[in-house]
């Protein structure tokens, strides 16, 4: 395997996409992995798959580096996990003063997962879209808690995995603004169109920035950002 190989955590959202393009545009050959942990819908796993058919026919020099998809299920996570994200429930503030869309070692077993299969397919640099400035406060996004599993992991495996975090200290706002340096146009037009944030699953009313319900949490950020990075853009052309 290329020694500029790496595997992505995909689950076809804003921030992963913005990740993968980043991968795609910096490394050689680049693997994804997605996973159905007992989500309340089912939307992400549909629509990470149609983001990964438009990126391929978007830019054809990604779609070359770019190798097969692996789709991972973890039920048992959503039967252990009391949350919005994986009950019919509504979302609010729980008790420790995080919001119940935290699904309790989400993330830890993701890349824990996510190492196993690279260390079979000689794939040791794991990317994903954790951000600790704009987020819910959510532990296992805090970049203490995915340095400490980067060493567990290579310790346990005996190899040195590398977790990779490329929006940890990227506000939502820049996010959309790599997105446009990565891919342009083509890029951001993916992401409004395809890409998935919405807690609720909601595909039915579409905005400027893409699909959603525009209430809840993820929502909110993804609004509040490309609010920003648009008055970003005028301030700059004025």
């Amino acid at each position: 395997m290329s020694a500029t190989s790496a595997l992505v955590l995909f689950s076809g959202g804003q921030d992963s996409t913005v990740c993968l393009a980043q991968a795609l545009d910096t490394h050689d050959y680049v693997e994804t992995i997605g996973f159905a942990y007992g989500q309340r819908h089912d939307i992400e796993l549909h629509t990470r798959l149609e983001v990964l058919q438009r990126m391929k026919e978007a830019f054809p020099l990604w779609a070359q580096k770019l190798g097969p998809d692996h789709p991972l299920e973890l039920p048992t996570l959503g039967r252990i996990s009391e949350t919005s994200l994986t009950r019919t429930v509504a979302i609010e503030m729980a008790e420790g003063g995080l919001p119940n869309t935290f699904v309790p070692g989400r993330n830890l077993l993701f890349f824990t997962y996510a190492a196993a299969l690279g260390y079979r397919r000689g794939i040791t640099a794991l990317i994903g879209g954790m951000c600790q400035t704009d987020y819910s406060g959510y532990p296992d996004c805090r970049n203490d808690t995915l340095v400490t599993l980067e060493k567990a992991i290579s310790l346990g495996m005996d190899k040195p995995f590398a977790i990779i975090t490329p929006l940890m200290y990227v506000d939502k706002a820049g996010t959309w603004a790599l997105a446009e340096r990565l891919g342009g146009q083509p890029l951001l037009d993916l992401i409004i169109e395809a890409t998935h944030t919405c807690y609720l699953g909601d595909r039915d009313h579409r905005h400027p920035w893409g699909y959603g319900c525009g209430t809840c949490p993820a929502c909110v950020l993804r609004a509040k950002g490309w609010e920003t990075w648009q008055r970003t853009k005028t301030s700059v052309k004025t």
